[in-house]
């Protein structure tokens, strides 16, 4: 299984979409600060998650989810969390 992932700074409140085989790995080398483009931008909050079956589908997925398209998607899915945390 891979997943495709987003993840919110707590610190500036930007997201950042990736994929993984093991999402807990991955969110705990993200916030350990052991990734390039995320180094130093932690603390991080994962909001949300999808469980795709095969790597693929989960690059496709990460490519849509940074998109245009992708990013209205989850803007509307994550509607209710975000004006709970004041992040729209």
């Amino acid at each position: 299984m891979f997943y495709t992932y987003v993840l919110q700074s707590i610190k500036s409140s930007k997201w950042y979409t990736g994929f993984t085989s093991d999402l807990r790995k991955r969110f705990k080398d993200h916030s350990s600060n052991l990734f390039g483009y995320t180094k130093g931008r932690g603390p991080f909050e994962l909001i949300y998650y999808e469980v795709c079956k095969n790597e693929f589908d989960a690059k496709a997925r990460e490519k849509y989810l940074k998109s245009g398209m992708g990013k209205r998607y989850l803007k509307n899915r994550l509607k209710r969390f975000l004006s709970l945390t004041g992040c729209n």
